[in-house]
Order: structure tokens, then sequence, then C-alpha cells
């Protein structure tokens, strides 16, 4: 059976940076190759995507993931019935129990701390919910309390096997399109899991990386003439590095979290194509934030290769297994994309998976140039629609399902 399959490669250039720390705040490595390299973890560029998201598509294609669920689904309530707001969390909390078997209550520490009269009950862990599921959820819950919003009536109605599969039933359909991505688990209802239709690879440096301290000073502004030396001083751990990253989307998963058609006016392929463009579009230009305002390392990639295959994702990180090496005029971007231009078509000639008419190049600058003849050059915008087009054929004829 054939799949469709979308694979992303980046080679991304990084200044002084602390994209991801650890537990230290140092810089996040690996070894590779048997050199230390930098690393981006993918869930800090799975984060950053999902918050590019919010300028790519609307609200209501989006969802939460949070602790404080109830909350989240209380002010849904509200907003359709405003008399409902003194209950308003009580009532969320009862349907979440029903919907998705989650014990919403009061963390500890707050109850200890003697707020637990007025501290929201939370979940034990972060539930992922879409903007549509919250108010299917909130319509159940309106529907199942009754006129004056009465807890004793919704658990009533909430113990009726229609009722409750009603509630389930909203929890479980119309997935958001971080959901239908990334993936959603449920510890206390594991028929609920979405499974994860795109896979994040940690963002590796092509070369050794090496980490440095920034030793720095700061001056306290009222300090007196007499009084010499810093009001402060400390140090920052940072490194550099032009990154390879790779990312991959199962399209036929995407489907089937989404579903076909959300509205009766669009195609069938739809929320697909906008799922697919915006993953594409946020994965590629999204950057992790941490530390960005001390270093100011909003860069963009050099290049970006992009194929929709139809057996399996292939990453082309085999293709820095050895560092690469700094050119004559210093720099590592040249040799990796060299590096990339004799390790991808012999792969894919050897594995007999080349797919020249579903292949991609988006390049900026002549040391990118060796990447030409790896597939066909486009913008980004360009990218993205061509990549969609590809992907609403192949979901339309029904390919890979």
């Amino acid at each position: 059976m054939t799949r469709t399959i979308l694979d992303i490669h980046v080679l991304q250039v990084v200044p002084p940076s602390n994209l991801n720390r650890d537990d230290t705040g140092t810089p996040k490595s690996a070894y590779y190759g048997g050199v230390r390299r930098a690393r981006v973890s993918s869930q800090a560029w799975k984060r950053a995507t999902r918050t590019a998201f919010e300028k790519l598509l609307p609200p209501e294609a989006l969802g939460v993931r949070t602790k404080k669920i109830a909350e989240a689904l209380a002010d849904r309530i509200i907003d359709r019935n405003e008399s409902l707001a003194p209950v308003a969390v009580q009532l969320a909390a009862e349907t979440l129990k029903a919907a998705a078997g989650i014990k919403v209550e009061v963390p500890k520490r707050r109850a200890k701390n003697g707020d637990e009269d007025s501290a929201a009950p939370e979940s034990s862990y972060l539930m992922f919910l879409s903007s549509r599921q919250l108010n299917a959820l909130a319509e159940v819950t309106i529907e199942g309390s009754g006129p004056q919003g009465d807890l004793k009536v919704l658990q009533t109605y909430l113990k009726d096997k229609e009722n409750k599969a009603k509630a389930r039933q909203a929890v479980d359909s119309r997935h958001s399109v971080d959901i239908a991505l990334f993936g959603r688990m449920v510890a206390d209802a594991a028929d609920l899991n979405v499974d994860a239709a795109s896979q994040v690879a940690h963002a590796i440096s092509v070369h050794k990386s090496e980490i440095e301290s920034d030793y720095y000073t700061a001056v306290d502004d009222l300090s007196g003439a007499e009084e010499s030396g810093a009001g402060m001083i400390g140090t920052i751990d940072f490194n550099s590095a032009t990154l390879y990253r790779y990312a991959a989307v199962d399209v036929d998963e995407l489907t089937r979290n989404l579903g076909l058609g959300l509205r009766t006016d669009e195609a069938p392929s739809a929320p697909v194509e906008k799922a697919v463009g915006a993953f594409l579009d946020a994965f590629v230009t999204s950057l992790p934030t941490g530390k960005i305002n001390t270093f100011g390392n909003h860069t963009l990639p050099s290049a970006v290769i992009v194929r929709l295959r139809d057996r399996r994702p292939v990453s082309f990180v085999g293709a820095f297994e050895e560092p690469v090496p700094q050119g004559p005029e210093g720099g590592y971007l040249r040799e990796s994309c060299r590096r990339l231009a004799a390790y991808v078509p012999d792969l894919e000639k050897q594995y007999g998976i080349e797919a020249p008419e579903h292949g991609w190049v988006f390049r900026v600058g002549e040391e990118t140039e060796a990447l030409e003849p790896l597939g066909h050059r486009v913008s980004l915008d360009a990218l993205v629609r061509e990549v969609q087009e590809a992907v609403a054929a192949r979901v339309s004829t029904g390919a890979g399902a």
C-alpha cells in the first residue's frame, strides 16, 4: 500500500545564542559522529511551530493544552450563558469527568496554603482540546444542567449512556490542526489518545560545536562616582551553529485525524491542505525563543528541501555523520550544501525512492547553489502552495488511503 509522506529538511545558520537550555542553563548538545554537536530538542521546535500557527490559522482551527482545562471550559459556558458564571467551573469539572475521565481538583499545593476555596481546580496533567471540542462540551453542559445550572441535574443527565456518549464524542471528534499534527495523550482514557501525524527530529549542528560563556557586568545607575565596581556580575552560556533540521508529516494519518471537509462548501481535501501548508510554513520560519532578548538571534533558514514520498519518511542526517569542516574562508553552509548534493541522489537511487516530480528546493544565496539539482526551485510562498496542491491531488484520489 502506498503512503503519502511529507519530508522537510532545513539548513539554518544560528549566531551566538541559547535557543534551548538544560537544567543548568547550558545550551543542549549531543554527540553524533563522535563529536559534540549543538542540539535543539524536538519539543522546543514543536512548541515554536505551534506558536507560529496562531498567525497562520484562525482560533477555531487550534486547540489549547493546559492543566486549567476546567477554567477553559467554564469560559465557553459563560460565553453562552452568563447566569451560570457562579457554578461554571463546577459544571465544567463534572462534564470533563464524564467525557474523558479527567479528575479535576484544586492542586494540593494551593490547598495546603489555604487557597482551596478561591483556587480553580486543575487536571493532574496537560489536557489538549480543540476550540471546537470545548464549544461542543459547553453545549452539552448547558443542556444537561438545566436552566438553573444545577450540578445534581447535570450528574443525573450524564449518567444516561446516550448523554455520556455525546459528551465523549465531543472530545473525540473535530480535532484541531495542532492536535492532529502533534497528537494527544489522555492518561485517564487511552481510547481518546490521538496518534501524532508529524515527527520532528532534534536539530543538530552539522559540525563540531563548543559551548562558550559570556561574562557580563551591569552598572547600578544610582551609584556615586566614589562607588566603583559593577552592580551585578554573571555569566551566560551560548553556542553558534549551522543546524540541520528535519520533520516528517504522515498525510494519511493527518487526514484520519482531521476528517474530510468540515464544511459542505469546501473540498474534501481542504482541512488537510490547510494543515500541511500551516505546518510547512510554521516549521520552516519558526524559532525557539530561549534567551532571544539577550542574543537577538533572529535568523531564517538558508535552504529548505521538501520531498513528497509514497513509502516512508527519510532523514538526510547521515550526510553529516562525518562533521562538516570549516570552509577555506570560514563557514559551514557551503560545504553542508555540497554534502547534501552528493548524499541525497545516491541515497534515493540506491533505495529506489527518487521522486523528481515531487521534490522542491528553496534556497537563499550563492552558498547554497549546490542544492539546485535536488528539486524544482521555488520561493517559500510557491513552495507552500505547490506542496498543498500535490497533497490535495493525492488525498482526492485516495492515494495512501
